[in-house]
């Protein structure tokens, strides 16, 4: 605040991070300590930035607040591991501060879920390729970018959306709305046809 000399307009909370993800270590043999990590770093670090700001009073009335979340909060996704979990609490945490800050600020608080996005973290997810051409055949409107992302993220900040605040809101190009599209249905079928099943059953 000293150094922008006075309140902020916007915050973007935008890290996460698994060692249990990095070290390849299934769910089902999760290490606790490696979990409270992944809590720590992924999603209690937005309530100590939201808690920390609120105590200081550093963002402007009608400011805005963003963090980034992926489905797997609400789908059970393979190898994406304790991440789900954290981005589950990451949305919960929106939740329950944007009804605070809006009561006494008039601040919103809101987190996007946006499409598989190569990213450090990203990357070290099992199968993280074949998880984006999966989203990218199921997507109506394809994978969105993280440019892309980027806009949307600030069009959350502008005037333009001061009365949307506790949402999840998806930037997947449809994915969280689709159950099977054609073109995953091709491909599905393709395998099918490329290998002779008979002799498999």
């Amino acid at each position: 605040m000293n150094i922008f000399g006075g309140k902020f307009d916007f915050i973007l909370h935008s890290i996460g991070m698994s060692p249990n993800v990095r070290k390849d270590i299934p769910y089902e043999q999760t290490s606790y300590e490696n979990m409270l990590k992944t809590f720590d770093i992924s999603a209690l670090s937005f309530h100590r930035v939201l808690q920390t700001a609120y105590k200081l009073d550093a963002i402007d009335e009608w400011g805005s607040v963003v963090a980034l979340s992926y489905v797997a909060a609400q789908r059970t996704l393979s190898g994406y591991n304790d991440m789900g979990d954290a981005k589950a609490l990451l949305e919960s945490i929106a939740r329950s501060f944007g009804y605070i800050y809006g009561r006494d600020r008039r601040v919103r608080i809101n987190t996007v879920s946006q499409s598989p996005t190569p990213t450090t973290a990203g990357s070290g997810i099992h199968g993280f390729d074949s998880l984006i051409d999966f989203s990218e055949r199921m997507s109506p409107l394809g994978n969105a970018s993280a440019e892309e992302c980027a806009d949307y993220c600030v069009s959350l900040f502008s005037d333009l959306t001061k009365k949307v605040t506790m949402q999840n809101l998806f930037h997947d190009g449809g994915f969280s709305s689709m159950g099977m599209s054609l073109k995953a249905i091709e491909q599905y079928q393709k395998s099918f046809d490329e290998c002779d099943c008979k002799e498999n059953e």
